[in-house]
């Protein structure tokens, strides 16, 4: 920035000779690296004064309207005082204002709180507690690691509604238990859980449960019930639906098939009807994409392995037949042998100290 008295008076000449000679003012000013603007407020009547922006911020750079140093800290001491250390500076305004007594505007009180680092939690409430990531899970085998949890299902009483209650193995995908109810109840998920695990023949300590923080999810009975079973419960952070990936997956798929009624369930006995076919069809007939698109039901017996290697070989010998057509390698049909549930990503270590190579 060329500011200084000093520049102006050595550049000021030698840009008027250039002119004088013929050559334009831009021109002249870009060999110098400044603006024909800068030219024209050089050559103005007051430009002798030099740059004034510098004296204006010295003659205002201490507001006069600011508080002493004794008046600061008699605020601060009323902000930590017994009285006031746990309110807003919202909150302490009008209160002081109620005592007859005015010490600062409110915007200041929160200018000096900012600058002694005090802005933090200030409020008679409830801290908000840090929730961590639940445990990483994986899934080698079917009958390994459930989730589950309830939606809702649109009645003809608006503001009423069916609950379905869905579990999925997340190692096949396939929905292992379901029931349609009319409340949401602890009660009614551990009769549906308990007999789940009576039909997969589940042995006590191999099964581990994941869900939400519903109140069906955290109630007694639905607790005790895993207790007894043998059962390893676990949850997901409060308000985190990405926790439970699979459910809310789940939800989605039967949602939005086109066999969902365009109205309301006209009962309970209909919406029953309606999820048995939608999880026929889900077990039986969906390929699903994330087990190589093997259904649910041959995944979870054990026959994705023979089917994917015999796609392999089609691969294979399609390939061998015309190998100009492939430019790069065939489609992956190897079995996915472990299924991650909320795992952990370790966060890449920066060291600023080391340098990349030229």
């Amino acid at each position: 920035m060329m500011n200084s008295t000093l520049q102006r008076q050595i550049l000021l000449p030698l840009i008027e000779q250039a002119i004088a000679d013929g050559a334009r003012a831009q021109q002249a000013c870009a060999q110098i690296g400044m603006s024909v603007r800068t030219l024209q407020r050089w050559v103005h009547p007051s430009g002798h004064e030099g740059d004034r922006r510098v004296s204006k911020l010295r003659a205002h750079s201490v507001p006069p309207n600011q508080l002493s140093q004794a008046e600061r800290e008699a605020a601060m001491s009323v902000l930590n005082s017994e009285e006031f250390k746990d309110l807003p500076p919202s909150q302490i305004v009008p209160r002081l204002a109620d005592q007859g007594k005015y010490v600062c505007s409110e915007s200041t009180m929160y200018r000096l709180l900012h600058c002694a680092q005090q802005m933090g939690h200030r409020r008679l409430e409830r801290v908000p507690r840090k929730v961590s990531k639940p445990r990483a899970l994986v899934a080698t085998q079917p009958d390994q690691v459930y989730c589950w949890d309830i939606t809702y299902l649109p009645t003809q009483v608006r503001g009423m509604h069916f609950y379905l209650y869905l579990f999925v193995d997340i190692f096949s995908r396939k929905i292992v238990g379901w029931q349609v109810f009319d409340c949401e109840s602890a009660q009614l998920a551990a009769d549906l859980l308990r007999d789940i695990c009576e039909r997969q023949c589940i042995p006590e300590g191999q099964l581990t449960v994941h869900s939400d923080n519903g109140s069906p999810m955290k109630g007694e009975t639905m607790l005790a019930t895993m207790w007894r079973l043998g059962i390893t419960p676990s949850r997901s952070r409060p308000s985190v639906s990405n926790d439970n990936p699979y459910s809310e997956s789940l939800f989605r798929t039967l949602k939005f098939r086109p066999q969902l009624p365009l109205g309301p369930f006209t009962d309970i006995l209909h919406a029953r009807r309606w999820v048995t076919d939608l999880v026929h069809w889900y077990n039986t007939e969906h390929r699903h994409s994330a087990i190589r698109f093997v259904t649910p039901t041959q995944r979870h017996a054990g026959l994705d392995g023979p089917m994917l290697a015999k796609r392999e070989d089609v691969y294979a010998a399609a390939r061998q037949a015309n190998p100009n057509r492939w430019s790069a390698t065939a489609r992956n049909w190897h079995p996915v042998n472990e299924v991650h549930l909320n795992p952990h990503t370790p966060k890449p270590t920066e060291n600023k100290n080391l340098r990349k190579p030229a």
